[in-house]
């Protein structure tokens, strides 16, 4: 029975580790490597799935994402100030002011794809600088400063994180002409026209199997 219960305890760590990687993801450039940032997220990991209660009808990504997001801002604690390379500092400014010139001229918030392109950088390099660029919130005030906590209205890091990663296991779960309909259409800003063409449907297939497709995301999600 130990080694049961070892093996499914293995088994349920190996299948989730991809949400130790999508937090990750969050903090990196921030001062941390990635190595150790991945592991402290698979210590929380771990402490998720040694207390998670299948009865409480709790999805247990929905339970683990804030425990493995608690490890890693523990190793930001326990290792001082975030440090954030000159480099990465230069490119957050620039990023600022390249968004608001597309702001301007757009009418509306660029993608980090489009940010990308108009520096000449990576999506990736560009997702660092944007999340260098955050504002450090302090959710409590010493006395000293007024004393007392304080209630910040902003969305949960942890509920946006969550809700991003439900999805992705929703669409993980679709055929992969479905996922790549979904893509065109809602990752990549293509009109329906556009993706029946690429796909080699008909405008009318592709809002048939659009809709189809939508309604299995919503009961996937809602369940």
């Amino acid at each position: 029975m130990e080694k049961t219960d070892r093996a499914l305890r293995a088994a349920k760590i190996e299948q989730n580790i991809g949400l130790v990687h999508a937090c990750v993801h969050k903090f990196c450039g921030r001062g941390i490597e990635y190595e150790d940032l991945f592991q402290a997220g698979c210590m929380g990991l771990v402490k998720a799935c040694d207390a998670f209660d299948e009865e409480r009808g709790t999805r247990f990504s929905t339970y683990a994402v804030p425990v493995i997001l608690g490890e890693i801002r523990r190793l930001f604690r326990d290792g001082g100030a975030v440090k954030v390379s000159r480099t990465i500092k230069e490119l957050s400014v620039r990023t600022a002011r390249e968004r608001e010139r597309l702001v301007r001229s757009g009418g509306r918030e660029p993608t980090v794809s489009e940010l990308a392109a108009a520096l000449g950088e990576s999506e990736e390099a560009v997702n660092e600088a944007i999340c260098a660029g955050s504002p450090v919130l302090s959710l409590t005030q010493d006395d000293d400063e007024g004393g007392g906590q304080i209630d910040v209205p902003v969305d949960s890091p942890e509920e946006c994180t969550t809700e991003r990663l439900s999805v992705s296991q929703a669409l993980e779960k679709l055929d992969e002409r479905d996922r790549k309909l979904i893509a065109l259409r809602y990752f990549k800003g293509k009109t329906q026209s556009e993706t029946a063409a690429l796909l080699s449907m008909t405008q009318v297939q592709v809002s048939r199997r659009e809709k189809k497709i939508l309604g299995t995301l919503r009961l996937e999600l809602s369940g």
